[in-house]
């Protein structure tokens, strides 16, 4: 990676409000805050904004916080995006994704292990990232496992996934480093 094209922002940058709810992030996934928020900070409304929408969708969607992660990690993966994928295995095991789920994340919806219902959701970010669309069979299957609104939410998870993992690949946003072990926010 390259440098980043777009730098963290400070207080002055980010404002204060900004400031302390990525520091208060970086608290929660261990890390100090974090890059790509300092980076989305900087223009201060559309960050918050984009807070909003995203915390939406997670932690606060109605999918089942180990399937909106697999979706992640699985679009991470689909997209090279490593900042976006070792942010978010941290933040997967807490949800319950395993380092086997991770490994088998890389193979695919189609390798041995996942449930039905963790196969027609895979198969259908699959879809999303390759197509753009999910074709009919998948989204039958997928219908079997999950209610019209829960499909129009996981559209909407792997589609703020991709976007976030092109915004995230063009600016050239740094990994995060873990907080020191006794370190206090600064």
């Amino acid at each position: 990676m390259t440098a980043p094209r777009a730098t963290p922002g400070g207080l002055r940058e980010v404002g204060v409000v900004n400031w302390l709810a990525c520091h208060i992030a970086g608290r929660a996934t261990g890390t100090g805050p974090p890059n790509l928020f300092m980076t989305l900070a900087r223009r201060r409304g559309l960050f918050r904004g984009w807070l909003f929408f995203a915390g939406r969708l997670m932690p606060g969607g109605t999918l089942p916080r180990r399937e909106t992660e697999l979706v992640i990690l699985r679009v991470a993966h689909l997209r090279d995006c490593g900042y976006e994928f070792d942010h978010h295995v941290r933040l997967g095991r807490r949800a319950g994704v395993r380092e086997q789920d991770v490994a088998r994340l890389k193979e695919g919806p189609d390798a041995d292990g996942w449930s039905p219902r963790e196969r027609a959701i895979l198969t259908a970010a699959d879809q999303l990232h390759h197509r753009q669309d999910i074709d009919d069979d998948a989204w039958t299957r997928l219908r079997t496992h999950l209610t019209e609104a829960e499909c129009v939410e996981l559209t909407m998870l792997a589609g703020h996934y991709e976007m976030l993992a092109t915004v995230i690949t063009t600016l050239r946003v740094q990994p995060d480093r873990p907080a020191r072990a006794g370190a206090k926010g600064r």
